[in-house]
This record gives structure tokens, sequence and C-alpha cells, in this order.
């Protein structure tokens, strides 16, 4: 390959999508223009985000967890902008290690912004990420769409989210634009917003507008983050019980299971498929979409 020359894989976790660019050695240069090219879906790959894989060695922000995980999830939104976790796309690339053979079936660790995450994989296909320990912020927020406003939940998955308990998924809009919320000063850097209804008992369905993505067919920060706050609201925290909450999650990708354990931690279980391969000439983008 040129040094213009980028080798790719297009992955997917519930439809949530992802370019993935491996780079053990951390050589590939990735501003963010160069990912919002790679990502935009009409004059690039196509996805809702990128996973970088590099070693966490070679990584400066990694180097110090290099010693629990050997490899590093350097995650960027579809704009570009950095992220600190994407539970999809743990699974998705840990799928991708496994393909390369650089995972065997079982247990893995992935280092990412968000902390380092264990990881299983299973011999069926699914994919189980120990997400950590969701934390949930006092703070008051509102989120509005069209004139209608709902109280929100803050919860901290690694990332930030706004759960909001609605009648009807149509009530959250188009999701293109970022919905409303205040007070501002709770998410300076931005807020990933779920709008959840209730199917049945422990049984869920959501729609995101992922922070610097848009609307996206699956989030599993976001899905852990509805299943912990419909637990609260639902009266089964498991830390007050003493028993595991297991929530189903539909997404419009597919569906997600999340369970919370009475030490805090957060399991989210689902599948994880890579799709295609290849190269791109990244001068070749930059003319086409430029």
């Amino acid at each position: 390959m040129t040094t213009s020359q980028i080798a790719f894989l297009k992955g997917h976790g519930t439809e949530n999508d992802f370019v993935i660019v491996p780079d053990p050695d951390n050589t590939v240069d990735l501003p963010a223009s160069l990912v919002a090219r790679l990502c935009d879906r009409r004059a690039g790959v196509g996805g809702d985000g990128l996973l970088h894989v590099v070693r966490s060695a070679a990584h400066p922000e990694a180097r110090t967890m290099a010693e629990q995980a050997e490899w590093f999830m350097d995650y960027r939104n579809a704009d570009g902008s950095v992220a600190e976790m994407c539970g999809n796309g743990v699974r998705v690339f840990a799928r991708y290690l496994r393909r390369a053979g650089l995972a065997a079936e079982g247990g893995l660790a992935v280092a990412t912004r968000g902390g380092v995450k264990r990881v299983h994989l299973a011999k069926d296909g699914d994919v189980t990420v120990s997400m950590g320990h969701a934390r949930l912020p006092g703070d008051g927020v509102t989120v509005t769409v069209g004139g209608r406003s709902w109280d929100a939940r803050n919860v901290n998955m690694g990332n930030p989210h706004a759960v909001a308990f609605v009648e009807d998924l149509a009530h959250a809009g188009d999701l293109l634009s970022v919905p409303s919320f205040s007070p501002p000063s709770v998410y300076p850097d931005g807020v990933n917003i779920e709008f959840v209804v209730d199917r049945g008992p422990r049984h869920l369905a959501m729609r995101v507008h992922e922070r610097g993505s848009g609307e996206t067919r699956s989030c599993g920060t976001g899905a852990c983050a509805v299943a912990v706050a419909a637990a609260r609201r639902d009266g089964v925290d498991p830390a007050v019980t003493g028993v595991p909450a297991t929530y189903t999650v539909d997404l419009p990708g597919g569906t997600l299971v999340i369970t919370e354990f009475p030490d805090g931690t957060v399991d989210m279980t689902g599948p994880a498929v890579i799709v295609a391969e290849g190269v791109i000439d990244a001068d070749r983008l930059e003319t086409v979409s430029g």
C-alpha cells in the first residue's frame, strides 16, 4: 500500500456501524476531518463512528493501561470528535480482534478512554461487555422536543446520558438535530439523549441521539443507561435488593440484554458482526469529498 492508502473493515453491533482501522503501532494519521470523511455515508465508507485499533503501549492515552489490556479502542464519533466509550463499538472491536487472530474465545480486556472493559466472546457469536459502574449524578435535567418536555435521569456510563421516559417514541421527533436540554451546565461537552417506552415487564424500547453522530440504530452505553434508569424508576436497584436486575432493550437495529449486579457493575450482551474489508485511498477521498 502507498502511504495514503488505509486498510479498513466495516462492522456493526445491532446495526450501530463502524469503520475499523487496524493500526497496531499507531502510525496512521487520523485527523478529525479524515475521520468525518471516512464515516460519510455518501462520499466515504460510512459509519456511526470509527474504531482505531492500536496497541495500548503505542498510544499516549493508553500506555498506563498496557499491563491490563494489550489493545486500545481509540474511538471517534462520526464527526471526527473523540469520545470516551462506545458499548457497541467495544463488541465490534473485540469481534475484529477475534477475526484477526489477535484474541481467542473467552475473556479479553480492552482499554478505552472510559477505562479497561472486560469482554467475553461466546461461541454463539454474542459478545458480553462488563461496562463498569454506572454513575448517577444528582443534577436535574430537562429534555425538550417539539414543545414537549420531560424530566430526564442523568446517567454516566463512562460517557454522559440523559434518559427520558416518554409515552411514544415518535415524540422524540426526527432526531436530525440535537434535542434541547437544560440547564446546559449539566453537560458542558454535550450528551447522548435516550427516549424510552415500556414494552412489558423488564422490557424496554428506545431511540437515541448520540453526541456527535445524530440518531443511530443502536447505542450500547445508552442501553445500559436506560436499564439503570429503569431499575431506579421501578424500585429494583440491585444495590438495595441484593438481586441482579436484567432488562431487555429493543433498539431500531436489534436487541441488547443488560444486567446490573448488586456491586453496581453492568453487563451488556449482544451480537457483533464484521461485514466487509478493503483499502481506501485517503488522497482520493479528499478529492472526492472536497
